[in-house]
């Protein structure tokens, strides 16, 4: 039956389009409202949290919660978007990030930003990047406004760990 698998490609493109369009707009409007909120957590001199620093902009914190890998499986479809475990798309592979430098995957072009954080992803920093990508790496490319559900962001990092 062609016309149904060529039916539901067109489906899954569209919602994909969808979804990077609304990621888009609201990682604009987090954009411009993190520019004009103040930290007080120590900061970069770029007025990013330090790459050891991981308070959140919300207060809660990743030890407050337990994740769950099935719920986060969940959570991962709106990152499929933009993201694979394993293979190169408009954003790098996701397999085994826990514990990784960010910027470390062979063959993907990250932004200066990205490369010159010197984070490595633990699933502390996870959290706090999962709320506010802009915030926890100004210029990066990753337009995603965030995840401001905290135990979205602790299933997410679950699904993350055990993949």
């Amino acid at each position: 039956m062609p016309s149904i698998r060529y039916g539901r490609l067109a489906l899954a493109i569209a919602v994909s389009t969808l979804m990077l369009a609304a990621c888009t707009k609201k990682a604009e409007e987090s954009t411009t409202a993190t520019a004009t909120t103040t930290t007080k957590t120590s900061a970069t001199t770029s007025g990013a949290p330090a790459a050891d620093n991981v308070a959140t902009a919300d207060g809660t914190t990743f030890a407050s919660f337990t994740g769950n890998a099935v719920n986060g499986e969940a959570v991962f479809m709106q990152c499929r978007a933009c993201h694979d475990l394993v293979q190169n798309r408009i954003g790098p592979p996701l397999h085994g990030v826990v514990g990784h430098k960010v910027g470390a995957v062979p063959g993907f072009p990250y932004s200066d930003a990205a490369k010159n954080s010197g984070i490595v992803w633990t699933p502390e920093k996870l959290f706090q990047y999962l709320e506010k990508p802009q915030r926890v790496i100004p210029g990066t490319r990753m337009t995603f406004a965030g995840i401001s559900d905290p135990q979205k962001r602790a299933d997410v990092i679950a699904y993350l760990k055990a993949n």
